[in-house]
């Protein structure tokens, strides 16, 4: 069975800096994407940023410049660092993973339970 699971969240200061982290576990072969969304209080959930396993990535505008997503495709991780946090960047922040093929299966996509971010100005 796929499980994803976070780490990194917490308190954190406005113009400080994050590392969240994410494992993927399961007989897995191959993950073709795994990224991270974030959900605000009263928000819809939005991508914040992907990493393909082309290495490709993707950012939403509001983080552009300013984070990192890198992946360890050997050990089914994937890690966002976050700079310069904004009290707007508060949020419960799940990782998924995208097309995750294991020893016998196909799995089409699956999120973790999520870890919360709060930035404090």
């Amino acid at each position: 069975q796929v499980q994803l699971v976070e780490s990194g969240g917490g308190l954190m200061q406005a113009g400080g800096s994050l590392i969240l982290s994410c494992a993927a576990s399961g007989n897995i072969v191959s993950i073709n994407a795994m990224g991270w969304y974030r959900q605000a209080a009263g928000k819809q959930r939005e991508l914040v940023a992907v990493i393909r396993n082309t290495g490709s990535t993707n950012y939403v505008d509001s983080v552009k410049g300013r984070s990192t997503i890198s992946r360890d495709n050997a050990k089914n991780t994937v890690s966002l660092q976050m700079n310069g946090l904004k009290p707007e960047d508060t949020a419960v922040y799940y990782c998924y993973a995208e097309g995750i093929r294991t020893v016998s299966s196909y799995v089409t996509g699956y999120w973790g339970k999520g870890t919360l971010v709060t930035v404090s100005s």
